[in-house]
Formats: structure tokens, C-alpha cells, sequence
């Protein structure tokens, strides 16, 4: 019978635990798919965010990854080289490689995603840079665990001073790590002014969503502001407006007439003084401190109509698990905005949902259509910025889907 040891030790004879996986779950790890699920380990474990060597049901060598007790992820690949060395030089030249490939994407904004968990090879780690000043999310285990040593890296890959903790995603609690949130490296003020394409948006790193904004939409709202541009669009609707980035983007599109609907009070007072930051004209916008279905309804019974409408809603599947009662949600609201929407007008329609896949969402806006009569044609698909990349190993990258549909 073969015997598994519980531990192996590496070139400077340190322990080195090792999880062993049940015989076929070696499938998705051999495509290089980073995840390993409690379900998959036959045995072995560690301490949380420990590096585990990573075997198949024969013994042979297949990763290292990061172990984490309380998830059912219950560990994360660092690599698949048996001969890497996950120590601090790791993490150096791991976020370094992350930052050197954004200088190869054209990103018209000093806001930038640099280092996008998995996609970059570091679970669990999101890095932004506004400006002069990083803010990071450490939402696995791993990461949580060389979190000094990313700090160190992530400022001397930049150059910069200051970095940020925003670990306040839910996803912590998941993985047994309480919030953590405030500076981590150098300090400075907490609300910024950020640069994207031709227009300015203010942001508290503090306080707004994820690490302060949706840099994944930087591309989307450009599009739109030369949709609005190119067709002449004047009575938009912006529904989940947040801040209001599609806001300031129709208006510099052109856009005579932007309403914006958000069910947060402080997020309209964000989005009206982001409207006053580019120098528009007040009177074009206008703002609801409102639920966005109720007032969707209200508007059909109003009988009134827009040119343009977009819908960004928050996460409504975070996992497939939700997907059911997630694509009902998806599918009234896009029913109703296609009710308000004039013949000629256009959708830009979202979903963030990492339990929607880009091929439901798209069946989702069809059943949607058809419910409420109205049919349209799909003329771009939308995804995340760039610098928020999906690599071929890891599809789970695409959690941002977008269709932009015009009425006929």
C-alpha cells in the first residue's frame, strides 16, 4: 500500500505540507484552472494561507497553492511549476509582471486596475491605482498571508507611496478573515479625482463600492457617450447610477436630458457634484433617490419614453447557485426598459454577475424582449476594460457581460 507523508521539505528543508486529490478531480488543475474545491481533496490540508504541494490521487506533482480551511475553495494555485519557490521574491516579480502588461493596453485614464486576482496569478488580490495613491483588496487567504511583502512589492513596482486597504468584501467572511480596511503604506486624502477619457469622476476610497469605483466600465461609458454622440440621443435614463459615470459620459455625449436613479442617497449627492465637477449644465440632469422597478413602472404608467437607457445593477447571482431567481430579476427590469424605450432608441444593458453566463444573459434580454413585444438588434457585446482581463485558463474572469441593443 502506498503511504502518503503527511509533509515534504524543500531546498532549505522546511516543512511542506501536501493535499492529495481524489482520483479524476486532477482534470481542471492539468488545464491550469487555479481552483481547487473542498470536494476535490482526498486528504492533507494546512494552516490558513499556508503553500501546500498539490498532488494527484497517483502522487504525482500538479501545483502550489494557498490553503484555505474555511472555504469551499479550499485552496488557490500559486503555480504549476514544480520547481517555483513561493517565498517573497515570488510575489515581487509576481506583481511587478502584472504591472509592466498594463503599459500594453491603451487605458485613457489615470485609474487602473493593475493586478486582477487569478487572471494575474495572485487569487484573491485586487490592486487599483487612482492617480498617485494604490488601494488593495485581500479577499483570499493566501494573499492575506503575504500581505506586508505585496505591500512592499506593490510599491516598488510603482514607484508610489501610498497604498490603501479596502478588505471589506464579503468574500472575506467566506474565507475566515474579518474586514480590514485603512492605510497600509504612507497616507493622504481619501477622496480623489480621477482623469477617464475626457471627462473627471470623484471617488472616496474609503467609502465606495469595491475600491472606491467600477474602473471595469471605463470602456462601456465611453461607447456610450459616442453612441449618444453619434445618434443624436437626447432623453437618456441611467438606471443604478452610482456615482454617476453613464451620467457624465451622455452628457458629454450631447445628451439634452439625463435622468439618474439610485436607491442610495449619499451616491446621488456623489453623482450630482460629478455632473457639476465636468461643468454641465444642472438643469440636464435630473436625479431620483429611488428604487429603480418601482420607478420603471411608474414611468410606463406615465407613458413616458426615452432615446436611451442603460442598466448597470448591482450583483444580483454571485454564485450559479442564484442564477434562477437572479435571471427573473435580470429579465423584469430589461422587460420594462424595453417597454420605455423609443423605436430607433438604445439599450446598454449589464450584468456582473458571476452566476450569469454571457450566453444566459443574452437568453435573459431575449425572453425579456419578447415579453414586453419588442424586438432589436444586437450591435456590440461589452465586457470588462482591459486592464480587467479573463485569460484562456480562467473563464471565471468574465463575470462582467454586456449587450447593447437597438429598438426597431
Amino acid at each position: 500500500m502506498l503511504l502518503i507523508p503527511r509533509r515534504l521539505a524543500d531546498s532549505d528543508n522546511t516543512p511542506m505540507k501536501i493535499i492529495r486529490l481524489r482520483a479524476g478531480k486532477e482534470r481542471s488543475l492539468l488545464r491550469r484552472h487555479p481552483w481547487i474545491f473542498e470536494s476535490a481533496i482526498a486528504k492533507g490540508g494546512g494552516d490558513s494561507g499556508e503553500t501546500v504541494r498539490v498532488e494527484s490521487a497517483e502522487g504525482g506533482f500538479l501545483g502550489w497553492a494557498a490553503f484555505s480551511p474555511a472555504s469551499k475553495i479550499r485552496a488557490r494555485v500559486w503555480s504549476f511549476d514544480e520547481a517555483q519557490r513561493i517565498d517573497a521574491s515570488f510575489f515581487i516579480a509576481a506583481c511587478a509582471s502584472a504591472i509592466r502588461a498594463r503599459a500594453r493596453f491603451d487605458i485613457q485614464s489615470d485609474g487602473v486596475r493593475l493586478i486582477h486576482g487569478e487572471s494575474d496569478g495572485l487569487p484573491g488580490l485586487i490592486v487599483d491605482r487612482y492617480g498617485d495613491t494604490l488601494v488593495a483588496q485581500f479577499t483570499s487567504a493566501g494573499v492575506e498571508k503575504w500581505k506586508p511583502v505585496i505591500a512592499d512589492a506593490l510599491l516598488a513596482a510603482t514607484g508610489l507611496a501610498k497604498l490603501y486597504e479596502r478588505s471589506d468584501a464579503s468574500s472575506r467572511a467566506l474565507e475566515g478573515l474579518s474586514e480590514a480596511t485603512g492605510w497600509l503604506r504612507g497616507d493622504g486624502p481619501t477622496d480623489l479625482v480621477l482623469r477617464e477619457h475626457d471627462w473627471q469622476l470623484a471617488l472616496s476610497i474609503a467609502e465606495g463600492h469595491k475600491t472606491g469605483f467600477y474602473l471595469d466600465q471605463r470602456d462601456s461609458r465611453q461607447k456610450f457617450a459616442q453612441t449618444t454622440r453619434r445618434l443624436g440621443l437626447q432623453r437618456v435614463l441611467n438606471c443604478y447610477c452610482y456615482t454617476g459615470g453613464f451620467t457624465v459620459a451622455a452628457l458629454s455625449g450631447g445628451a439634452a436630458q439625463v435622468t439618474s436613479i439610485d436607491s442610495s442617497g449619499p451616491a446621488i449627492a456623489k453623482a450630482r457634484a460629478n455632473v457639476a465637477l465636468n461643468g454641465f449644465d444642472a438643469g440636464r440632469a435630473t436625479f431620483m433617490d429611488a428604487d429603480v422597478n418601482a420607478s420603471l413602472r411608474a414611468f410606463a404608467a406615465e407613458g413616458r419614453s426615452f432615446d436611451a437607457i442603460i442598466l448597470d445593477p448591482p450583483k444580483f447571482a454571485p454564485t450559479v447557485a442564484h442564477a434562477e431567481r437572479a435571471a427573473r430579476a435580470y429579465k423584469d427590469i430589461n422587460r420594462l426598459a424595453f417597454k420605455l424605450l423609443e423605436p430607433g432608441g438604445v439599450l446598454f444593458t449589464y450584468s456582473c454577475s458571476g452566476g450569469i453566463s454571457a450566453d444566459l444573459f443574452h437568453k435573459i434580454v431575449a425572453g425579456a424582449g419578447s415579453d414586453a413585444g419588442v424586438d432589436g438588434f444586437i450591435t456590440d457585446r461589452m465586457g470588462g476594460a482591459p486592464d480587467h482581463p479573463m485569460t484562456i485558463a480562467f473563464p471565471e474572469g468574465e463575470y462582467l457581460k454586456g449587450l447593447v441593443v437597438m429598438r426597431r
